[in-house]
């Protein structure tokens, strides 16, 4: 649903029957929307009903080419996609016009370790290809650098819990120019703020 910024009381519907889990556009107004039942992510340009499949598409599964339970969504500036595979415990990049995606972080199954990921979720990509991630049910956020083989723990980690260094169920994470990651700790029903510049 669309809702205008000037007079919000009423939106408009400008995609219908879809099981949504994740959204976000790119700089030329484009919606891109994980679909968690259908397994994909579609790519709508204005004023498009129907939109585009920009990956997955290809049924349930562990393939290059399928998603399973896709949740969160990054694009990038050369419109690659990168989707939080939660099923799959995995981010896969999906570039723009590809047939299939590549691991951009874990995809060695379900976890701990540090090549690992459990029920991925949220995920923001910098300019640099670093993929961050939220690591729902090991209650940690993970940097993974471009064509590393393992990711680091930035933030949590420490068990699930309630004290300013502990995550409980983190969803959703998102960076301010300042450098500030902000993450969703649902568990907790609060948003945490932390200050990467000192974590780095």
């Amino acid at each position: 649903v669309r809702w205008p910024r000037r007079n919000g009381t009423s939106g408009e519907t400008i995609i219908s029957n879809i099981d949504c889990r994740g959204l976000t556009m790119d700089e030329n107004g484009s919606l891109y929307v994980t679909d968690d039942v259908k397994n994909e992510v579609r790519r709508y340009r204005r004023g498009e009903s129907q939109g585009t499949v920009v990956a997955g598409g290809n049924g349930s599964g562990n393939r290059l080419d399928q998603l399973s339970y896709p949740q969160y969504v990054f694009v990038n500036r050369d419109h690659s996609v990168y989707v939080s595979d939660g099923n799959n415990h995995r981010v896969m990049k999906w570039m723009e016009g590809a047939k299939q995606g590549i691991v951009g972080a874990a995809g060695q199954g379900q976890g701990n370790d540090l090549t690992q990921l459990s029920y991925s979720q949220g995920v923001v990509v910098d300019q640099l290809g670093t993929v961050y991630v939220a690591d729902k049910w090991n209650n940690r956020i993970l940097r993974w650098p471009k064509g590393a083989t393992q990711g680091s723990v930035i933030v949590g980690g420490n068990g699930s819990g309630e004290q300013s260094n502990q995550l409980h169920w983190p969803i959703g994470l998102s960076f301010d120019r300042h450098g500030n990651l902000y993450v969703v700790d649902n568990g907790n029903h609060r948003v945490q703020k932390f200050d990467m510049r000192s974590n780095i």
